[in-house]
């Protein structure tokens, strides 16, 4: 199964929003970092349910924001959820982006970098449209140190790339990208239970919960077009 069906799937089922839901207790502290400017324009790549646009339009002060997603219901579900005209939703390919050299000023990723059939040909993609001085915020939870990510894979049909940190920074360099910054965002929201009630469905014990959420959290790699 390729990416547009399996996440057709999710968004038939609804599950767009309870990624939302999961994805937001990280992802604000991540997207309040990124230094939008008034008249900016923002693309958030593999958007779901479109959550980032929309935080960006309302707090961050972005004068354009587009979602693209590679699943068309995807982006009929994001569409739905607005109806702020500066916000556009469009289907399309990580590895052909549709939009002009030089026409972006950030690009935003969240949990989704890592389903590009051609993780450095995104790269490449990515540096085409962002203006000199554009961001890259790219936000992940599966990759090589998050150990408790690892069998993420087994449960979905759509190839992973799992990188490590250190290959994230060599590939947004070899793309063109300086790397401005690489931290660990720990998920402080996430209420880990008191040790007598280990093991969970989950969990096998709370220190295994300690690390993933407070320790490997997620990994932010930001790139800087030159």
């Amino acid at each position: 199964m390729g990416v547009r069906e399996e996440f057709n799937a999710w968004a038939a089922d609804g599950r767009d929003k309870g990624m939302e839901e999961r994805h937001w207790h990280t992802a604000k502290h991540a997207l309040a970092r990124i230094p939008i400017e008034s008249g900016d324009v923002v693309l958030d790549l593999g958007c779901g349910s479109g959550y980032a646009g929309r935080a960006l339009r309302e707090t961050g002060g972005a004068a354009r924001a587009y979602g693209l997603d590679g699943s068309p219901e995807m982006v009929g579900n994001a569409r739905s959820y607005t109806d702020d005209p500066a916000i556009g939703y469009v289907g399309g390919d990580f590895d052909a982006l549709p939009f002009a050299d030089d026409s972006i000023d950030h690009v935003w990723s969240m949990e989704a970098f890592y389903y590009a059939d051609d993780p450095h040909g995104t790269l490449s993609e990515v540096r085409r449209i962002l203006r000199p001085g554009g961001t890259f915020y790219c936000a992940v939870n599966f990759y090589e140190e998050n150990v408790h990510s690892h069998q993420w894979q087994e449960f979905i049909s759509v190839a992973m790339t799992r990188w490590s940190r250190e290959q994230y920074r060599e590939a947004f360099r070899s793309a063109g990208l300086h790397v401005a910054e690489q931290d660990a965002i720990p998920n402080r929201e996430i209420e880990i239970p008191p040790e007598r009630e280990f093991p969970t469905e989950e969990w096998d014990t709370r220190q295994e919960m300690i690390e993933r959420y407070r320790e490997y959290g997620t990994l932010l790699t930001v790139g800087v077009a030159p």
